[in-house]
């Protein structure tokens, strides 16, 4: 699959929405609010409400329109999941992943009880994995609403990773992706860190692990471009992708 993001892990990006507000630790530095911003500034009628949750019906026809099978990530630029996103327009959403089987769309979300919320009355569609973003210990709790939902892929984003995780659960969670934070006031992730998740997704039964960026910080705790830092970890390249699970109907 042609990568049309400049996020390593997936393919395109569909912003039905777009917009959040902070909610945890990880959001201090958030990129997308900085680039809707630049955005709005520069006049693009899309985010001409900034980073106010706006939702974009406009935008939903979208994934008819893209050729081959993508891995999409839904909403980089804000949280579906968000309480002013209604679950009505959610509906919407997960109507068209329903009827784009040649696709698979990733949501990832710091709201994990709304999520949970949505899809306990939901059923979850085959083409679409699930996530939660968890960059201390303070938002661990969000792993085990992610469990409580049958997804053909659970996976966890640890970026910004902001601290060392301690012990993690990572029965039922399919693909665990790591990073540091970019721009010029990012804070600094360190190697140990890194290496204590991987060493629980290589024990841990069917867990891959996605090493995406140093950030702004190297390993060598040199201040520099993410670009320059890029993602060997110990000198390799760790870019694993999740087999997705079969869901029992």
């Amino acid at each position: 699959m042609s990568n049309n993001s400049k996020i390593s892990w997936t393919t395109t990006t569909w912003n039905v929405t777009a917009g959040c507000d902070p909610i945890s630790d990880g959001c201090k530095n958030c990129y997308a609010r900085m680039m809707a911003e630049r955005l709005k500034a520069m006049g693009q009628a899309k985010y001409q409400n900034g980073f106010i949750p706006t939702i974009h019906p406009e935008c939903l026809n979208e994934p008819f329109e893209w050729k081959g099978n993508k891995l999409v990530f839904v909403v980089s630029m804000g949280d579906l999941f968000h309480k002013d996103i209604p679950f009505d327009f959610i509906d919407k959403v997960m109507e068209v992943i329903n009827q784009c089987p040649q696709h698979t769309f990733q949501i990832l979300t710091k709201r994990a009880d709304r999520m949970y919320k949505y899809f306990s009355v939901h059923t979850i569609p085959e083409n679409v994995w699930l996530g939660v973003t968890v960059e201390n210990q303070k938002v661990k709790d969000r792993i085990d609403y992610l469990k409580k939902l049958d997804a053909p892929v659970r996976f966890l984003s640890c970026e910004p990773l902001l601290e060392d995780l301690g012990a993690l659960d990572l029965s039922d969670i399919d693909w665990v992706i790591v990073g540091g934070e970019s721009g010029n006031r990012a804070r600094k992730m360190e190697k140990d860190w890194i290496l204590n998740i991987k060493s629980q997704c290589d024990v841990s039964t069917g867990t891959a692990f996605f090493f995406k960026q140093w950030g702004t910080w190297s390993a060598d705790g040199v201040k520099r471009s993410a670009k320059e830092n890029g993602c060997l970890l110990d000198g390799k390249e760790y870019h694993a992708y999740p087999t997705p699970r079969k869901i029992k109907p």
